[in-house]
C-alpha cells in the first residue's frame, strides 16, 4: 500500500480507503463490516469514509461498532464523516451548514460511532443560504474544541473552497485541507480542471469518491441491470438513467477490451486509472463482501502499467462521454 500525504498536511492516508455509501446497513450488518473492514486493513488500508446521511445515520454506528469490535489503536486508523443534508427537515437541520447545526451534528456522529474524535470532517455540499464565513469559524472551533483534526469540503466549486481558504487564512483559522469531488473515467472535468490551481495555490488534497461510477466502469450493466446489483436497491432508481446510458456502454466496452489486454478486470482499470493521477491522496472504494476489498486493491498493481499509450487509448475510449 502506497501512503500519500493529505494535501499539504502532515497526515497520510492510504492510496484506496473504503467507504461505506449504499452498502452499510442497505448490505452490510456489523459483522460483514468488521470482516470487510480487517480485510482492508490487512490490505494496508487506514482510511475509513462515513457520513452522518448515509442509511439516515446508521452507517456510521455500524462502522463504529465494527471498529470497537476490531480494537485497533486509534492512532492507526483515520476515520471521517461529513455533514450538511441532516437527519430531519427541522429548519436549521436540513441542507444547511450553519454553526448550531454544525457542532450539534459532529456530537451526535462521535456517538453513533463510539469515537472521542474524527480524523476528517467534511461539509458535505456548499450552503447558500449560510455565510461561508460561519461555516468556517464554526469548522475552526471543532477542530479547537478536539472534536476532529482536519477539515474540507465535497463537492464545493473552485470559488467556494478559495474563499472559506482565503477567510481563515485572513483571520487565522484552521484551513479547509481536503475536498471530495467524484473523480472517474467519466466525471473528470472538476478535478482535472476547475480545481487545477487550488492544487498548487492552497495545497489542496483530494479523497475521491465513485471511482467506478456508480459500478457503470465495472462491465457489470452492459447488458441490463443484473439482479443484486445496486441498481436494484429500493431508493436507488434514480441511478437507471446513468447506468443504461447507451453511450456509456459503448465506453465501457473499450474499456473492457484493455482491461483484458492488460490482464485485469475492468474495475481494477478503472480504479488504477484514479490512483495514476498525484493530485489524488486517497481513491475511495466501496465493497460489500472481504473478496471485493481483494479485487479492489489488486488495481494498486496495475497503475504502474498505465503508460502514456494506454491512457491515450482510455481517454479515445471515453471521448464524448466525460464530463
Amino acid at each position: 500500500m502506497e501512503y500519500r500525504r493529505l494535501g499539504r498536511s502532515g497526515l497520510k492516508v492510504s492510496a484506496l480507503s473504503l467507504g461505506s455509501w449504499v452498502t452499510y446497513a442497505n448490505q452490510v450488518d456489523v459483522a460483514n463490516a468488521r470482516e470487510i473492514m480487517a480485510a482492508a486493513r490487512d490490505h494496508g488500508v487506514n482510511f475509513f469514509d462515513n457520513a452522518e446521511t448515509y442509511a439516515a445515520g446508521e452507517s456510521e454506528r455500524i462502522m463504529g461498532e465494527a471498529l470497537r469490535q476490531l480494537g485497533w489503536a486509534r492512532e492507526h486508523y483515520v476515520v471521517s464523516s461529513k455533514f450538511f443534508w441532516g437527519l430531519t427537515d427541522d429548519p436549521n437541520v436540513h441542507h444547511t451548514l450553519n454553526r448550531k447545526y454544525l457542532l450539534s451534528a459532529v456530537d451526535h456522529s462521535l456517538k453513533r460511532f463510539g469515537l472521542d474524535y474524527l480524523d476528517l470532517i467534511y461539509c458535505h455540499r456548499p450552503d447558500p443560504n449560510t455565510p461561508i464565513e460561519e461555516t468556517v469559524w464554526a469548522m475552526h472551533d471543532l477542530i479547537n474544541r478536539g472534536k476532529a483534526m482536519y477539515w474540507g469540503t465535497s463537492e464545493w466549486s473552485a470559488d467556494e473552497i478559495r474563499a472559506a481558504w482565503e477567510i481563515a487564512e485572513r483571520h487565522h483559522l484552521h484551513k479547509p485541507v481536503m475536498e471530495q469531488p467524484q473523480y472517474n473515467l467519466f466525471i473528470r472535468k472538476r478535478v482535472e480542471q476547475e480545481y487545477k490551481r487550488l492544487y498548487e495555490d492552497l495545497g489542496l488534497g483530494l479523497t475521491t469518491w465513485s471511482p467506478l461510477g456508480a459500478g457503470v466502469l465495472t462491465g457489470k450493466y452492459v447488458n441490463g441491470i443484473p439482479a443484486g446489483s445496486r441498481g436494484t436497491l429500493k431508493g436507488y432508481e434514480w441511478l437507471h438513467e446513468r447506468l443504461l446510458a447507451p453511450a456509456r456502454t459503448e465506453a465501457v466496452k473499450k474499456l473492457m477490451v484493455i482491461a483484458e489486454e492488460l490482464g485485469c478486470t475492468p474495475s481494477q482499470l478503472a480504479i488504477a486509472w484514479c490512483v495514476k493521477n498525484p493530485r489524488v491522496s486517497s481513491v475511495i472504494t466501496g465493497a460489500s463482501r472481504p473478496e471485493q476489498v481483494k479485487e479492489n486493491m489488486l488495481a494498486l498493481d496495475i497503475v504502474a502499467r498505465l503508460h502514456d499509450d494506454i491512457c491515450a487509448r482510455l481517454d479515445a475510449a471515453c471521448e464524448g462521454v466525460v464530463n
